[in-house]
C-alpha cells in the first residue's frame, strides 16, 4: 500500500512562509547559512547520540557537510550524514509550527514593525522556510540513524506538501532547491554558481566545526560529467582563537548561527578560565527577546562542549534569569559522557557558573555606564526577565539592583536606576519610595502620591508582576529603606504652622471609632492621612501585609489566601469628611451615615483598582444619593 500523502499546511504555516519569503530576510544569501546551521546541528546531535548509546547502529565514519550544485539542471543540495529525522519529525518541524510560535505571536508578527519581526526565528522549520526564497520546490530527503526506514518531503510551498516513505536512503539529511531564476534586482542571485556559494560560506559558515564540502558537477566537452570536490571552510573553532585576531563580523555571524537569528547580537562576551579547570566560554547577549522568553518550556541558550565535541545543546550554566543569553562554554576536563545531573553536582561547573553569572552582570553594568544606547536596548527587552533573578540569586542579588531600571514620577517617559534615585533625594529624605500596581496609568492616579507629588517627592512606578514578589523579599538598597508609599505609616510633615494646624486624631477620634465599627468586616482601623491632599480616603496596607495586585496573582495561581483586612486612611480636609464629621457630631441619622461610610470605603477601593463587594448594592446607594442631591 502506498505512504504517499498530499498534505496542507496549517494556516498558522503558510502565514509564517509567507512571511518568511517575503518579509523576514532581507539578504535572501541566509538561506544557505540556515541550511548549514541546521546540518552542523544533526551532526552535533548524532555524535551525541553515539556517545550516550554505544549499541546505536549509526555511521559515524567522515562526518561532513556536502553542498552540490547541479548547474544544467539548476538545483543545489545541502547534504548531512548526521542524526537525521523520522517521518514524525518530519511533519512536526516542517509541516506544523507548532515548536515555532503560535497564531497569537503570528498576528503580533504581522503588526509589527518589520525591525521587530523575526522573532519566531531559532525553530528548525523556520530556517527551513528560508529555501523558498530562493526555490520555486524543495525536496528532502531523510533517514534517522538506527532506523531503516527513510522520508521524502516535497513542496513547492504554496499550501501543499508531499510526504511518503522510502525503502532506501543515507542515514541524515538531504535538502535539494530546485532554484528560480536569476533576479538581481530583487536579491535573487545565481546560487548555481560555485563562486557565489564559496562566498556564502566563506561569510556565514567558515566557523562551522564541520567540513563544508562543495561538490560542483560540470559537463566536459566530450559530454561526461565531472565533480570538483573542495573543502569551504576553515573548521576552527571560534572561541579558541585569540580575541584580537577575530573580528566583529566573524563574532556576529558565529552568533546568528548558533542562535538562529536575524540580527547582530547586542554584545559579545569572551572568557577563559586557567588553572585546576580549564574552560573558554563565547557568550552573546541578543538584541531583541525571543518569543518563548517567558515560556516554562522555552530553549536556554548555552551549549556545552568538551574539548569542542559538543555534548549537550541546552546546558544549565547561567541561571534560569539570564535564560537570554546565548552561547558557548567549551570546558577541558569534563568526560564526555556527563549528564545534565551530574552537570548539578560537579563543584567545578558551579563555579564556572558563578564566574559566567557575574561577567554577564558585569557586561550589563558597563552597558550601563557606557550610556550609549545599548543598556536601553537590553532592558526594554530582557528587563522583566532579569528581575527574576532578585528572588532566585540571593549571592548577586546587590549586582542585580544597581542595573535594575524602573519609571518614576520624574519623566514620563524616561526610567532611572535605584543609584539615580538616591542621588536625586531631597535633604533629609532616607526612604526610596515606590508604588506598585498593574499599570503606570492606574498608578499615576493613585490618591496614594498626592502628598508625594505635591512635595516634589520622586516615587518608583513598579507594573511588572514581578515586582510585586520582590518588593516583598527586598527591604533596602545601600543602606536607604525601600519604602512602599502604599504600605505604613507615612510622615510627610515639616514640622511648620501649616501642619502643626492639621486636625489630630483626638479631635476625629469618636468618628474614626464608629467608621471602624462600621466598617469592622472590611478594614482592621480607619486613621488620618498624611499621604492625601485631594481624594477623601485611600486603603493602605501594614508594613508587611501583602498588596492587593499579589493578592490577586496568587489566587489566580490557585492558591489559597486567608482574607486580608487593610487599613481605610481618610482626608480629615475633605468636603466628604468635613461634612461626614459634622454630621455625626450632631447627632445625625446614624443609617444614612453609615451609608455614606460604606460608599467611602468603596470609592477608596475602586481608586486603586479594585473591586467593590457588592456593586448593586454600591450601585443603589449611589443611585440614592444623587437623587437627594436633585
Amino acid at each position: 500500500m502506498s505512504t504517499t500523502q498530499t498534505l496542507e499546511f496549517q494556516a498558522e504555516t503558510r502565514h509564517l512562509l509567507q512571511l518568511v519569503i517575503h518579509s523576514v530576510y532581507s539578504n535572501k544569501d541566509v538561506f544557505l547559512r540556515e541550511l548549514i546551521s541546521n546540518a552542523s546541528d544533526a551532526l552535533d546531535k548524532l555524535r551525541m547520540e553515539a556517545f550516550r548509546d554505544k549499541d546505536l547502529q549509526v555511521d559515524t565514519d567522515d562526518p561532513h557537510i556536502g553542498v552540490t550544485i547541479d548547474a544544467q539542471a539548476r538545483t543545489l543540495t545541502v547534504r548531512d550524514n548526521g542524526i537525521g529525522m523520522n517521518r514524525d519529525e518530519v511533519v512536526a518541524l516542517i509541516g506544523t509550527i507548532a515548536k515555532s510560535g503560535t497564531s497569537e505571536l503570528l498576528r503580533q508578527w504581522k503588526e509589527a514593525a518589520e525591525s521587530s519581526a523575526p522573532d519566531l526565528i531559532g525553530q528548525f522549520g523556520v530556517g527551513f522556510y528560508a529555501t523558498f526564497m530562493v526555490a520555486d520546490k524543495v525536496t528532502l530527503v531523510t533517514r534517522r540513524a538506527g532506523e531503516s526506514q527513510a522520508t521524502r518531503w516535497e513542496s513547492d510551498g504554496q499550501g501543499t506538501y508531499t510526504i511518503e516513505d522510502l525503502d532506501d536512503a543515507p542515514q541524515g539529511t538531504s535538502v535539494t532547491l530546485h532554484l528560480k531564476a536569476v533576479d538581481e534586482q530583487d536579491g535573487l542571485f545565481d546560487y548555481a554558481d560555485d563562486r557565489k556559494i564559496r562566498e556564502i560560506v566563506k561569510r556565514y559558515s567558515d566557523f562551522v566545526s564541520w567540513p563544508v564540502r562543495l561538490d560542483v558537477q560540470r559537463e566536459t566537452a566530450e559530454g561526461e560529467t565531472v565533480h570538483e570536490v573542495d573543502t569551504l571552510n576553515s573548521q576552527t573553532a571560534l572561541w579558541a582563537r585569540p580575541k584580537g585576531e577575530v573580528t566583529k563580523e566573524e563574532y556576529d555571524e558565529f552568533y546568528k548561527s548558533i542562535a538562529h537569528d536575524w540580527s547582530d547580537p547586542l554584545e559579545t562576551i569572551t572568557m577563559k578560565g586557567e588553572g585546576t579547570f580549564e574552560y573558554e566560554a563565547l557568550l552573546f547577549i541578543p538584541s531583541h527577546a525571543p518569543h518563548d522568553l517567558f515560556m516554562r518550556d522555552g530553549r536556554t541558550g548555552i551549549r556545552l562542549y568538551v574539548k569542542r565535541v559538543m555534548i549537550m545543546d541546552e546546558c544549565d550554566v547561567l541561571p534560569e534569569y539570564l535564560r537570554f543569553v546565548k552561547g558557548i562554554v567549551d570546558a577541558r576536563d569534563l568526560s564526555l559522557n556527563v549528564s545534565r545531573e551530574i552537570l548539578q553536582q560537579d563543584r567545578q561547573i558551579q563555579l564556572v557558573r558563578r564566574r559566567l553569572t557575574r561577567k554577564v552582570l558585569g557586561t550589563i553594568n558597563s552597558m550601563l555606564a557606557a550610556d550609549d544606547g545599548r543598556y536601553t536596548t537590553f532592558w526594554r527587552e530582557f528587563g522583566r526577565a532579569l528581575k527574576e533573578g532578585l528572588l532566585s540569586d540571593v549571592d548577586n542579588r546587590q549586582e542585580i539592583l544597581e542595573v535594575i531600571s524602573v519609571a518614576s514620577t520624574r519623566d514620563p517617559l524616561q526610567t532611572t536606576t535605584l543609584r539615580g534615585y538616591i542621588e536625586r533625594m531631597q535633604e533629609g529624605q532616607q526612604e526610596i519610595y515606590y508604588m506598585t500596581g498593574t499599570s503606570r496609568a492606574l498608578v499615576e492616579k493613585s490618591p496614594h502620591l498626592e502628598a508625594f507629588r505635591d512635595k516634589g517627592l520622586e516615587v518608583l512606578l513598579l507594573t511588572d508582576p514581578v515586582d510585586e514578589v520582590w518588593t516583598d523579599s527586598i527591604s533596602e538598597f545601600d543602606g536607604h529603606k525601600l519604602q512602599s508609599i502604599a504600605k505604613g505609616q507615612v510622615d510627610l510633615g515639616s514640622g511648620d504652622s501649616e501642619d502643626d494646624a492639621k486636625p489630630s486624631r483626638e479631635e476625629f477620634g469618636d468618628l474614626l471609632s464608629w467608621m471602624g465599627s462600621v466598617l469592622t468586616e472590611q478594614v482592621k482601623e480607619v486613621r488620618l492621612s498624611q499621604r492625601l491632599t485631594t481624594s477623601p480616603a485611600c486603603i493602605v496596607g501594614d508594613d508587611f501585609d501583602m498588596s492587593r495586585t499579589l493578592e490577586q496573582m496568587y489566587r489566580a495561581m490557585g492558591q489559597e489566601l486567608p482574607p486580608t483586612k487593610r487599613i481605610l486612611e481618610v482626608n480629615a480636609d475633605h468636603p466628604l469628611l468635613v461634612g461626614l464629621r459634622k454630621a455625626y457630631d450632631e447627632g445625625g441619622e446614624r443609617e444614612s451615615l453609615s451609608e455614606t461610610v460604606e460608599l467611602l470605603y468603596d470609592i477608596a477601593v475602586l481608586a486603586e483598582g479594585g473591586e467593590v463587594k457588592d456593586p448593586a448594592k454600591f450601585t443603589t446607594m449611589i443611585a440614592n444619593r444623587l437623587a437627594l442631591s436633585l
